[in-house]
């Protein structure tokens, strides 16, 4: 079923995930047992801890990860592992154990085996690195390797096999939540990968200590580890190690990596032997000095790598906080969990969809607030503006070129940026189809970034990659004015900073609705590879190999990640209004007619799910109505024989846009539906055939998940959806019997019509195509002349009869299906390039004549336009 999300303003709600992404971190052997049953503990705590505690109360506030860390341990004893020593976290531990319902840390394990009355140990000391410093430099004592406290706990089950003590790791991060935070000078003492001295320490708890987050691990069993039969040394240090890692996970997971400095990465850069080689080359070919080449490659790091701070993302979340509450009703999050679950010890690449310039900051953003370290951002060298521009750079953006072809350098500087950043953990985040949807579907995706991730890890593979899908869905957009001229025929306009200051006020004045973020199921470039890349065995790959197995990964990744990020998709209530009203010539429906549409589009949604990831809008029709009304997208016309709603023609060309964000959803529906348009009995055996054979060309258009087989089971299980709702009867059993609807124009004969619509268009779009290559006939037309001319008609069709979406002329649609028609040979290139078919394609157009009406297969064949042929030479003149 289609999950219903839960509705919330920002700042957004904390997660109740019970899901904790270090619990697969912790060791090979840990335990986890349910709590349930064991009585309350309620120790007296010390004295100390009762008047430090009181003292420090009003400065602490906690989250605690999971809620329900009880969960993690059983009747054994526990002892808590913290990351490094200091007073403020013994007490903020026992705080959280207190509120948790768990062991107390500051009463001592049975036995004392650590021998200081208290549960707890720690990997380090927080003031460590500042004593040393202090001591001269003859007198420095030798540095620790391990705890002693877990040395000493580790001999106890040496000596007493009866001991099976839990240690349970313990991470805390005093300043996390910046929506809560008191103001920028705040910033400067959050949490970072410094180990700080007291009076800092004091400092932070004062000014973020309200957004200090405790977060609990699974248990590590001490018994197993003693099991090995290692010395008592290395056993220590195995267990040391192993939870330092688990740390150092959590860690940047929460706050990111260790970040260097951009100089420093530069530096990384510029001393790869692949540009080092790149730099040489160009010296070669421009005949310049060596040292004039590196300056050139030292400006494109530059000009290309990010320069993160801190203290600009926290600073920048404050406002951003109260921006998003101003022009958004409410951001929802979706399946987050999952997410903070896997995301230690992986590089993350975020790979969310492209529709706005707000998704850079909305999703960075609500990262942060969520407690992930905000990725790394490819943006276009058009955002690099002035002081945009450095913000941008400071938020985490890396500026790449539109085009890299024919520069050798910068695409080694490039390639060699973002393999930096890979070896490094740092996350990352790229739009794979290159630029934002005008026409809201998903666009064709540009491998360029995939393939540097893949390549970087093939170089290094060291750290597994995930790349994760993000939907984000709007209800308005902020660029829809300029969406509305693009598609209207009007050149692109160049990004400007005056062209932004002065849109800020227009921007803040209005209403953009609700916005949905949702996080699909995450991609293992391990998988990808073990499915397309048996042939690697595993050793890093140099640079300079091309195997053939690379291209093929590459493409199967991004075509898996459009179809994830489908998978995810939103149903928000402007997208059901948009498939409703679009449907009808006049853009005008009455008003139970509407309802009646909206109903069953989410009746679709419900009884065939698409998958369990996508979230529909939880309100009735009604409601739905009523928010459009709201937000000005619907027109209400009063009339004595009931109201009606229209929509204008500029609204109309808007609401295509959000109709084609969950066209996908909706495809055995329509198929269906319009395969009854022009027929009014069809046999289920035709049905599934006619399914079978056309699946392939939306399957490549809509980055539809299913084989062909599996389309026709959708069909299926949609055919009797439209049995039960009256829009279809069944006549006979033989091979599944025939279907018919109604005679006339009734109510179910208008709602199939409207199911229909969306993808009439592309059936269309496809006869057109095969019309033109028809008139011209085989081994005229290249595949490029092919694309121009179907352009052609389509606009032309569009011009002397009915108007059509704006994606109905859009030559990227027609390359993807002449790209179909080759890859299932239903067309081929000869000698000289041209396009040859044979009986097949006419088969296919047979079939697609049950689609079209006669009228309209007539129409298309008049404006199909044949290519300019060349005219007799002239005989030559006389002399």
């Amino acid at each position: 079923m289609p999950q219903q999300p839960d509705q919330s303003r920002l700042p957004f709600p904390e997660s109740g995930a019970r899901d904790d992404p270090a619990a697969g971190a912790a060791a090979a052997g840990a335990t986890a047992g349910p709590a349930r049953g064991r009585p309350p503990r309620t120790p007296r705590r010390p004295l100390w801890a009762r008047l430090l505690g009181r003292l420090l109360s009003p400065w602490i506030g906690l989250k605690i990860e999971p809620q329900d860390p009880e969960g993690y341990v059983d009747q054994r004893p526990v002892c808590y592992v913290l990351e490094d020593y200091g007073l403020s976290n013994a007490l903020i531990l026992e705080r959280a154990c207190r509120e948790a319902g768990m062991p107390s840390p500051l009463q001592p394990l049975p036995g004392d085996p650590l021998g200081r009355k208290r549960a707890y140990v720690a990997l380090s000391r927080r003031n460590a690195g500042s004593t040393l410093n202090a001591l001269a430099p003859g007198k420095r004592p030798p540095q620790k390797t391990h705890s002693e406290s877990l040395a000493r706990l580790l001999e106890a089950h040496r000596t007493d096999p009866a001991l099976d003590v839990q240690l349970l790791p313990v991470s805390i991060f005093v300043g996390r939540s910046p929506d809560k935070a008191s103001g920028w000078f705040s910033v400067l003492f959050s949490e970072n990968w410094a180990l700080v001295g007291r009076f800092r320490r004091l400092l932070a708890i004062l000014l973020n200590g309200r957004d200090t987050l405790v977060r609990f691990a699974a248990p590590v069993d001490l018994r197993a580890s003693i099991a090995e039969d290692l010395s008592p040394e290395r056993t220590v240090r195995k267990v040391s190690r192993v939870l330092r890692t688990h740390f150092n996970r959590i860690r940047e997971a929460i706050i990111g990596p260790d970040l260097s400095t951009r100089r420093l990465l530069v530096d990384k850069v510029l001393a790869a032997p692949a540009v080092k080689e790149a730099i040489a080359d160009q010296a070669r070919r421009a005949g310049s000095s060596p040292e004039e080449a590196w300056r050139k490659a030292h400006a494109y790091a530059y000009e290309i790598a990010a320069d993160y701070s801190h203290p600009v993302v926290r600073s920048a979340s404050f406002l951003l906080t109260t921006v998003w509450n101003r022009i958004f009703r409410g951001v929802l999050v979706h399946h987050l969990d999952a997410l903070k679950a896997a995301a230690p010890g992986h590089e993350i690449v975020y790979v969310p969809s492209h529709r706005s310039h707000m998704d850079y900051l909305l999703l960075s953003y609500l990262l942060y607030n969520r407690g992930i370290v905000p990725p790394h951002i490819v943006a276009g060298i058009n955002l690099n503006l002035p002081v945009i521009g450095t913000v941008l750079r400071k938020g985490g953006a890396f500026f790449i070129r539109r085009s890299i072809r024919g520069n050798a350098l910068y695409s080694t500087v490039l390639a060699e940026y973002v393999a930096q950043l890979v070896a490094g953990g740092y996350s990352i985040e790229y739009f794979v189809e290159g630029g934002r949807s005008r026409t809201g579907r998903l666009l064709a995706p540009k491998g360029g970034m995939v393939s540097m991730t893949v390549r970087a890890f093939l170089r290094q593979p060291t750290r597994p990659v995930l790349f994760q899908p993000v939907y984000i869905g709007y209800e308005k957009l902020m660029e829809g004015d300029s969406y509305l001229d693009e598609l209207s025929g009007k050149p692109k306009e160049k990004e400007s900073i005056w062209q932004l200051l002065l849109g800020i006020p227009r921007v803040l004045r209005s209403n953009y609705g609700q916005v949905v973020v949702n996080f699909g199921e995450a991609i293992p470039l391990a998988d990808m590879l073990a499915e397309h890349a048996s042939a690697w065995d595993g050793r890093p790959l140099p640079d300079e190999e091309r195997p053939d197995w690379l291209s093929r990964t590459v493409d199967a990744t991004a075509q898996r990640i459009q179809q994830n990020i489908n998978r995810a998709a939103d149903v928000n209530p402007i997208n059901l209004l948009a498939l409703a009203l679009l449907s009808t010539p006049k853009h005008a429906m009455g008003e139970a007619d509407l309802l009646a549409q909206i109903s069953l589009s989410k009746t679709l949604l419900a009884e065939v799910p698409y998958s369990d990831l996508v979230t529909v809008t939880p309100h009735a029709p009604a409601e739905i109505v009523a928010h459009g009304e709201e937000i000005g997208v619907l027109n209400r016309v009063a009339h004595p024989l009931g109201d009606v709603f229209r929509v204008d023609d500029e609204t109309a060309v808007l609401l295509s846009y959000f109709r084609n964000n969950v066209v996908h959803l909706y495809t055995a529906s329509a198929w269906i539906a319009c395969c009854f348009l022009h027929n009014r009995r069809m046999s289920h055996a035709n049905l599934l055939r006619l399914g079978r054979a056309v699946y392939p060309f939306l399957q490549g258009e809509l980055f539809l998940p299913w084989s062909a087989e599996e389309f026709a089971e959708r069909i299926d299980r949609t055919i009797g959806v439209f049995e039960r709702e009256g829009l279809l009867e069944r006549v006979g059993e033989d091979d599944g019997g025939i279907f018919q609807r109604n005679v006339g124009q009734s109510d179910e004969v208008f709602r199939l019509r409207a199911l229909g619509h969306p993808l009439q268009q592309a059936f269309e779009r496809y006869y057109i195509a095969i019309s033109v290559l028809a008139k011209n006939g085989p081994g005229t037309l290249g595949a490029g002349e092919l694309e121009s001319l179907c352009q052609l008609a389509a606009q032309r069709l569009s011009l002397l009869y009915a108007p059509a979406a704006p994606e109905f002329f859009d030559r990227s649609l027609f390359r993807g299906f002449i790209q179909k028609l080759r890859q299932l040979e239903l067309v081929k290139l000869d000698g000289n390039s041209k396009l040859t078919f044979d009986q097949r394609l006419d088969a296919w157009a047979r079939d697609a004549k049950v689609i079209l009406g006669r009228e309209l297969r007539h129409t298309i064949e008049k404006v199909s336009p044949e290519a300019a042929k060349p005219g007799p030479e002239p005989e030559p003149a006389d002399p």
